[in-house]
Order: C-alpha cells, then structure tokens, then sequence
C-alpha cells in the first residue's frame, strides 16, 4: 500500500510540474561558431566574417542597410545573443521579419531589436523596420535606457511570444510591446547604411546566438517595462487587469453623443478603418456637425487619445465638460487639452504665452517649450485627475500640471475666456469631449482608467 501511495505522488508531482509550466530551456545554436550556414545576405552589400566564433558585421559606404538573416522562419521564441558595436554606428538584430518581391522590392521589414552606442540611448527598444517605425523607444522605459555598456559585450534577450515582446538588455527588461503585426518570420543581424567616409570599416559583432522554440509560454519571463499596446482600439490582457478600458470601441458611435443633441451627430463624424474622423468644414467651433462627448461621467481617471492632425488644424480634448452650460453656438465649457498645428493655425500666436499650443490647458496654462510632437503621424494625448490636481502628457512628455479649487486657479480664470462661466474647471465631475473645430482631425485608441 506505501508503495502505491509513493507512486501516486510521483506521478502526480510530475503532473503538477509540467502543468505549472517548470519546463527546461531548450537551446538551438543559430550560429555554428565557424561559418555563415543557415544565412543569407539580404539587400545591401556590407560585408559579415566569421572569426573565432564572432560574426562581425563592416559598414561600408553606398549602400543600403544590409542584413544577414537566416534561411528558417520563426513564429514563438526566446532568442539570447550576445552583441557589440563601436561607437558612432547604429545597428540592430530583425525578428519577425520578412523579405518581400511584392514589398518594396524586398526590403527587409519587420521588428527590431535596436543598437544604438548614441547619446540617445535606445539600445533594447523595439523598431519597425521599413513598415511603421518606433514602436517602442526607450523614452517608454527611460529607467533602463543606461543597460546597455558602450565598447563592451552586451547580453540581450527576446522573447517573442503571441502579440507579446519583451527585450532585456544585461539582464535589465528594456522592452514590453504588445502588437499582432506579424506571428512570424526570419531573424537577421543589421549592418547599417551609413552617411559619410569616416564612417567605413566600423564593426558590429554578435556571439552566442541561441533559440529556445519548445514550451515558450511556459517559459515567459516576467517583465516590469511599461507596456505599450500598438494594436489599434484594443485592450490588452494587462491593461485589463490595470483597470484599462475603451472609452470608444473603433467601430460604433456607442458611449458617445452629440455635446447638444441625445443622439450621436448625423453629420460631420465618421468611422472609418478604426479611426474616428472629424470632417473639414468652415474651420468654426462646432459649425457642422459639434462636439462629441461621452455619455457617462468621469471624476478620477487617466484618459488617454492618439490623434493626428492635417496641417493647420484646431481640435481638442476636453474634461470636467457640463453639456447643459452654453446651449448656444460654439464648443461645450471644459477645461481643454489643446490640438493645434502650432505653426501654422493663428491660434498658436494667440493667447498669453503660448497658452493656446499644442498640449496646453487652452487659453490658461502653456505647455512646456520642449514638448515633442508630430505633425505627419499620430501622437498621444494624456489628462490625469486626481481630485484637485491635473496634468497633460503629450507622447510621454508631462507638459502641463496644475491644481484647481483653490485662490490661484480662481484668479487664472479670471483673466481668461472663460472668466464669465462661473465655477469654471471647478466641478467633481464631467464629460470628457472630443472637439468639432472644423478641420480634419482623427481619432484612435481612446481608453480610459478609473483612479
């Protein structure tokens, strides 16, 4: 009978191990130490050696970036290798990634796990080579932007694993993405184009380089990078266990309204490929087809917009709105995100100190000089309120922060437009408000989390 017992909890130990996911890390050298097969060079004409046990890659001038990538596709990994690079070259190391006749002639594109000896400093963030560009820059994880150590090896890991990517630098997490861009494709060393003479003959070496493809799942490490969600309109397991929610879905009107109707505008918006458009009017305030704003109200919260502009537009977030004030024409009273193209819309000259730009708190607070914006892509609007205290992000950039209910904040509104509103910015609670200025605008991502 002890013997049956014993062999009962043996198995079910086993059992339990295996289900747990304790399973051992299986290693496949990509590289046999002594030679290039398994490898193809792809589109430039840098030249790669191999020496003792060392691929090292040569930059040369006139000629693309060059890539050696290997002949096998990968869907789910973990890859480690170790890298160094010489001051003053960039380089990186594809996964995903993919060689297309119909694509750009082939043009290597896909993920990339960045090389950067710059000042800059993004070594371990995630770049999307030749498709969309920086995914995850380093300014996403600035703690971990010193991981990588210039002129010495350097250890790096990735693991790619359904929509999530995560990368270590020296052990340090740099990197945790979530996107569903590609579930596969080759994985290639990067030798860099480069722009002048002096730069020829500067190396990149990798070593080491080994692949783990069984039980991957089970195997996942755990990461404290900020993630960044790049799937359009969606939300991630992890930000739903952070409280994250869509305040719009991508696809449907629902949860909005018209700021002066019950019912969403019948004109003027449109959804579109998961964007949601404000048509190009007269360029007045709510002329055509009005504000929008939700249909529930927000007290605590981190709100967050990606939107992109034409050139010369006016638009704007707005939070703590009462649609009952101002029933007349113009936009619905709240404080207000500003969406500006600074350059050439009037209103950037306006104002009091620049406190009609781009990420102010419109006509009361000016966003801060270094402020980063794009205005050929889509950047990321953030308000944070915590109770009396308010701050405006701009593509990860604090640009703005004040406290309301108090003498200072009266006074502020005081020498504003919005002087004759009483109260103004004052209440516990309100609507958030996308904003109808008349020029095309669109909108994505818009998410929200109760604090």
């Amino acid at each position: 009978m002890k013997i049956m017992r014993s062999r009962n909890f043996l198995l079910l130990s086993i059992a339990f191990l295996f289900s747990g996911g304790l399973f051992a890390q299986e290693w496949t050298p990509l590289f046999n130490g002594s030679n290039l097969k398994g490898w193809k060079k792809l589109n430039g004409n840098a030249e790669f050696k191999v020496k003792d046990g060392v691929i090292t890659g040569i930059s040369k001038t006139n000629t693309p970036n060059t890539f050696l990538a290997t002949e096998k596709n990968y869907g789910d990994f973990i890859l480690e290798f170790d890298f160094r690079i010489d001051d003053g070259l960039n380089s990186g190391v594809q996964f995903r990634s993919q060689s297309l006749k119909e694509y750009n002639k082939g043009r290597v594109h896909g993920y990339q796990f960045e090389i950067d000896p710059s000042d800059r400093k993004w070594t371990g963030g995630v770049y999307d080579e030749a498709r969309r560009g920086w995914l995850y820059p380093m300014t996403a994880n600035p703690k971990s932007k010193n991981a990588f150590k210039n002129g010495e090896w350097n250890t790096a890991r990735i693991e790619a694993i359904g929509n999530s990517i995560a990368t270590w630098v020296n052990g340090i997490p740099c990197t945790n993405l979530w996107d569903d861009a590609a579930p596969e494709g080759f994985i290639a060393l990067q030798v860099h184009a480069i722009g002048s003479k002096a730069e020829e003959g500067k190396t990149v070496s990798w070593k080491n380089i080994r692949i783990c493809t069984a039980n991957v799942a089970q195997l996942r490490t755990e990461t404290t990078a900020p993630e960044v969600n790049v799937v359009p309109n969606t939300i991630s397991p992890a930000e739903v266990r952070d409280g994250w929610a869509l305040l719009w879905d991508g696809k449907t009107t629902n949860g909005w309204r018209g700021a002066k109707i019950n019912a969403f505008p019948e004109n003027g918006w449109i959804i579109e490929n998961g964007l949601l458009k404000v048509q190009k009017s007269s360029g007045g305030e709510a002329a055509n087809g009005g504000d929008i704003v939700t249909t529930q109200k927000f007290k605590n919260f981190i709100v967050k917009v990606d939107f992109k502009i034409t050139p010369g537009a006016n638009s704007g977030i707005k939070y703590f709105v009462d649609p009952d004030l101002n029933k007349g024409e113009g936009s619905a009273i709240g404080c207000e995100f500003q969406i500006l193209d600074d350059k050439t819309h009037p209103d950037g000259k306006l104002g009091v100190k620049g406190n009609r730009t781009v990420g102010s708190l419109y006509d009361l607070i000016p966003a801060i000089a270094s402020k980063k914006f794009d205005l050929n892509s889509f950047n990321t609007a953030t308000v944070v309120v915590r109770d009396s205290h308010v701050e405006h992000w701009l593509n990860g950039v604090k640009v703005v922060e004040y406290e309301r209910n108090n003498q200072l904040w009266d006074a502020l509104v005081a020498y504003s437009k919005y002087s004759h509103w009483p109260n103004f910015g004052n209440a516990a609670e309100g609507h958030i408000l996308l904003q109808d200025h008349g020029d095309e605008v669109w909108f994505r991502n818009i998410k929200i989390k109760a604090l």
